[in-house]
């Protein structure tokens, strides 16, 4: 499996299946802003109400083969061995990427357990020979990163495009970037410590940030 970050903002995702499983997928989707046919003649209570909430396109049906029509992912979550099977042959026949629940050796990609900070994602795979080792790390994953990363990438998300204007070379930029995320920071952030990072960040770049640094948490709650 090679890994990749995929954009589906606003991309159609079919889900074929209206359990625990779906659910789970669909979640994700709706997550990264997806959007989202669900084909099944039943759904959890959940699903349902992403239904009613038109969050959701629900087809409430047996599945057939040109519910893939538009899809840029597919996914066949359901416990019927033979829709599973037509599912595949359809995905493949339309050249859609395809994730198949509980059968890693006929997925195109895999769905990793996911730790999001912010704008900063950390996730966990294992070609799908153990979702609860992947799920076990994701805990620890948790745990050892909390809000104060997803603040830190936004900060330095403010500041990149001033680096770019400072620095002089692509080394000089590693230096500043370097400088700037040193090991106590984290440590400022996750205390709401502005002024000491302030104060760094002044010390590293030579000139006043310019930026409101407390707004950092009403822009990443």
């Amino acid at each position: 499996m090679y890994p990749v970050c995929l954009n589906i903002a606003k991309r159609l995702s079919v889900v074929v299946g209206g359990g625990s499983v779906a659910e789970r997928k669909i979640r994700g989707i709706l997550a990264a802003h997806g959007q989202v046919r669900i084909v099944s003649p039943v759904l959890t209570a959940a699903l349902q109400v992403l239904a009613e909430q038109e969050r959701v396109e629900w087809r409430h049906k047996m599945y057939s083969a040109d519910d893939l029509d538009g899809a840029y992912l597919v996914f066949a979550a359901t416990n019927n061995p033979a829709v599973q099977e037509a599912v595949c042959e359809d995905a493949r026949a339309a050249g859609v990427l395809l994730n198949v629940a509980d059968a890693p050796e006929l997925c195109d990609f895999q769905t990793p357990s996911v730790v999001r900070r912010g704008d900063l994602t950390l996730s966990v795979a294992t070609n799908g020979r153990s979702p609860a080792v992947a799920a076990m790390v994701r805990r620890r994953l948790e745990r050892g990163f909390g809000d104060e990363y997803g603040l830190l990438t936004a900060l330095v998300a403010r500041l990149h495009e001033q680096i770019l204007r400072q620095a002089n070379s692509d080394a000089d930029k590693k230096i500043l970037f370097q400088k700037i995320l040193c090991d106590d920071i984290v440590d400022w952030l996750r205390e709401r410590q502005w002024e000491r990072i302030q104060q760094h960040l002044e010390s590293v770049l030579g000139r006043p940030v310019g930026h409101d640094l407390e707004s950092l948490i009403k822009e990443n709650p």
